[in-house]
């Protein structure tokens, strides 16, 4: 489902009440009914279109959100993105470059980082590149959203990926706040 599609889904507000409900912990339909403000129809109906969109599951816990789901979602849009954007490689335009982020930078993510030094920095400055566009100050929160979209799956955190941004220049840093350098 693409993002637009998602959107459209809950574009409905029975829709979108239901599965806000699931969300806080509603597990079954007099529940989700209850908390959502919905008559057992409405309910009945939304979450229906929830599980055929594949936004919630039923499980043996009862009803809950397919986290999955969206990070399969992502991962495929990412892919699809940078393949649109003719990102197959990683546009680097140097073979050593591109051998190194074919090893450690798959679908957009962060495999591993590099033991050798000269490796890591390549890996670093391409998630810089990838992730903050120069100039543009970012609260401390939305670095760390960034990065762990990286890292997900990774053996390296989005801690360690932030010190070695800001270590290596990437970044900067002031007041909670960060920023890569406008490029000359």
């Amino acid at each position: 489902m693409a993002t637009d599609q998602l959107i459209r889904l809950f574009t409905d507000e029975n829709r979108a009440r239901a599965f806000a409900a699931v969300a806080l912990g509603a597990g079954t339909l007099a529940e989700v009914g209850e908390r959502a403000g919905l008559s057992p129809k409405d309910t009945a109906l939304a979450l229906r279109r929830l599980q055929d969109e594949d936004v919630i599951s039923t499980g043996d816990g009862g009803l809950s959100v397919a986290y999955g789901h969206f990070r399969e979602r992502v991962r495929q849009e990412r892919v699809a993105r940078d393949a649109q954007e003719g990102a197959e490689g990683h546009d680097s335009g140097d073979e050593r470059t591109e051998a190194v982020l074919r090893t450690f930078v798959r679908d957009g993510r962060l495999v591993r980082l590099p033991a050798q030094w000269q490796r890591k920095v390549v890996v670093i400055r391409h998630i810089a590149e990838r992730t903050f566009e120069p100039g543009v100050e970012y609260p401390e929160r939305a670095v760390n959203e960034k990065l762990q979209a990286w890292c997900e799956d990774a053996p390296v955190d989005h801690v360690t990926l932030r010190r070695y941004l800001v270590d290596l220049g990437h970044l900067r840093r002031q007041f909670g706040f960060y920023w890569r350098a406008a490029e000359a």
